[in-house]
Formats: structure tokens, sequence, C-alpha cells
């Protein structure tokens, strides 16, 4: 069932073990991906808060798994949550059972649900305001990998298949210059070349993964500011959120994917060039964080590689856009002629200037290891 197409919001709110009647349900949130809803029931003069949220199918082609994936990266978080003698119900996501005691309910119309408790008195923000922010950001996901370590990743499925998988990408990339649907290639023969010349960076990490260099990971794969809840009185990350991309991969995509959201100086989509940068103060405040969080978790070689992380996933990134241009602009949401040209520009520009402080990079690392 396509995931825009079923808003069966009031069937699914009853087919959960939720306490009291429902007393309100608004959509809630600022996601793309899947409908959120706030929902508030009560029972004698008490109120219930839960997240009710419609699972995409059209992205997430197996709810099933996706959710068998969640639950038991929740449940063995609570374990290590207790053992550290935090609050589970606070510092991770909690699923409420379906009637039926399965972790999700599929509707009458074939949609998948879910809901979690709602956690209150914390907010999730959109853009990185201060540079605190982003440090509370890297020492939340260093700590996520931290309380995940000894999760048995190769359990988890593959919610995406080959998501970061480089030489996949780059595979997909070349066979959509020879093709070239939309005779777009001859136009951007620069950012074609900018992308062979990296050809030996491609199989990097995932060489290290199959040679045993590198240990597979449990990763969240989509490491923004606005998947970490934040609590409003103290101001620090509590709780990791948007477990959809869950993962077995590599810590340091999980990484790099920070750093390349977070520490560029310009949006993702800026078409002047010249205002892409990568801030080294940035850098160092979410590496700080992230090697605190992950508390000597990560081996040497890991540590050693993150650099690498961060420009793999802004090259992939960069690839990625350069293909759906190619494409014909069939896969990321374009606003303007044109747009995924401009984030292929932002991307490339960013790869271009980490290579430009690439022994800054290392030294900052090394500062922190």
């Amino acid at each position: 069932m396509g995931a825009n197409t079923c808003e069966n919001w009031k069937e699914a709110a009853e087919g959960f073990q939720t306490k009291g009647a429902l007393k309100d349900c608004q959509r809630y949130g600022s996601g793309h991906i899947n409908a959120t809803y706030k929902m508030i029931r009560e029972e004698d003069g008490q109120e219930y808060w839960y997240i009710l949220q419609k699972i995409n199918d059209g992205i997430f082609k197996d709810p099933v798994s996706l959710m068998k994936n969640i639950e038991g990266v929740t449940a063995f978080l609570r374990k290590e949550i207790i053992k550290n003698g935090g609050d589970p119900d606070r510092e991770t996501l909690t699923l409420i059972p379906a009637k039926d005691g399965k972790m999700y309910y599929q509707d009458s119309q074939g949609c998948y649900w879910r809901t979690y408790l709602f956690i209150k008195d914390a907010t999730c923000y959109d853009l990185v305001k201060k540079p605190e922010d982003f440090y509370q950001s890297g020492k939340a996901f260093g700590h996520f990998q931290r309380l995940l370590s000894k999760y048995p990743a190769e359990e988890l499925t593959e919610t995406i298949p080959d998501f970061h998988n480089t030489p996949v990408r780059f595979e997909t990339f070349k066979k959509a210059v020879a093709e070239d649907v939309c005779k777009r290639a001859d136009k951007v023969r620069e950012e074609i070349q900018f992308v062979l010349d990296r050809e030996s960076d491609m199989g990097a990490a995932m060489e290290m993964l199959k040679d045993g260099r590198l240990p597979l990971r449990v990763t969240h794969n989509d490491t923004k500011l606005n998947n970490i809840m934040i609590d409003d009185a103290t101001g620090e990350a509590i709780c990791i959120i948007d477990l959809d991309t869950i993962m077995p991969g590599l810590s340091i995509f999980d990484y790099g994917d920070s750093i390349r959201f977070g520490a560029n100086t310009a949006e993702e989509d800026e078409p002047d060039v010249s205002k892409v940068s990568l801030s080294l103060p940035l850098f160092d405040i979410y590496t700080k964080g992230f090697l605190e969080g992950c508390e000597g978790s990560l081996t040497e070689a890991e540590m050693d590689m993150l650099p690498m992380g961060a420009k793999l996933m802004t090259l992939e990134c960069g690839m990625r856009f350069l293909t759906d241009y190619l494409q014909g602009d069939v896969y990321f949401h374009t606003a303007r002629e044109n747009h995924n040209l401009d984030r292929t520009h932002t991307q490339f520009g960013l790869v271009a200037d980490m290579e430009k402080k690439w022994a800054e990079m290392k030294a900052i690392i090394e500062k922190y290891k």
C-alpha cells in the first residue's frame, strides 16, 4: 500500500496497547518520510502521550524487518541504559506493542503503523544554532555507538540495501554517465571527471571492512541534528530518534555524514560554491564530542579513518546528486532548474576543501584519540 495513500489514523490509534481513551491526535513534527502524529489519551483525569507513526512503505519496502531492527536495538539500549543508571523512557525510544503483541499494526488498508511513548520536555532542532549544539550532536551519536558496540550488527536487516556502499554507488554513477538518458553528460564533463579522478577512494572503507580491518557496527545512517532530542532544561542530548535506517555499517560513515552536513559553511544547495568550505572549528568540536561519547569503544583503525569517512560520505552524496541530474532528476526533489547540479557542486567543493585541509583534520583526530 503506498505510504501517501493511507491516512487511516483513527483505526491505527486503537490498534495498540495504549492507556486511556483517545482525547486528541494531531500531525506532529517536520519529518518528510513518515506521517507522524502526537496522540493524547486520557483515563481518570490522567493524560498519556504517544507518538503514532505510519511507516512509509514506498521507501521502506519491508516494514516488518524494519520494525524487527528497531525492536532489537531499542530493547538492547534499554538494558544498557538501565545498567548505566539512566532513564530508559527518556534515553531511548519505547515501542508500545499492538493489541496482537506485535511491535507494529497493519490496518485494514494494508498500511503499517507503530507507536512510541512521547518524550516530554525535550526538543529536536533542525539547524545548528551554536557550536554547543554540534558538540552535543557528536557526543550523542558517539554515545549511541558505544551503547551498541556489543550489539550483533550482522543480525540487522539492511532497510535500504547498499545505502552507503560507495563502490556500488560509483557503478550506478558510471552507468548513468554511459547511458546519458537526458543527454546532459556533455554539460557536466568537469563534474564527471571530478568523480573519476577519485576512483581509488571509492572502495577504501569497504575493502577494510572486507578484510577485517574495520569492524561491522550498528549504524544510524541519518546522523543529523534533528534526529537528536535535546533536554529543554539542561540543553543536553538525551535520545537518538528516527531509527528507520538502523543497519549494519561502518562507524566512520555515521561520523562522516554528520561532518558533511554540519561542518559545511554553506547550505547543501548553495549556488555560490565560493561560500563552501569545511569549518575546522566545527570539525574540531564535533570530533571532540563524538570521541568523548564513544568512550574508547572505537578501534585505532576506525579513529584513523574518520577523516576518510567524512570525505567518502561527501563524495558519495555529491555523486548521487550528479547521478540523479544525469538521470533526469527522478530521485531527489528539486525546486529549481539545475538544483541537483548546485547540490553536486556544493558537495564536490567540500570534498576539495577537505583535501586541502587533510593534515589539519588528521591532527584534530590525533588530539582527541
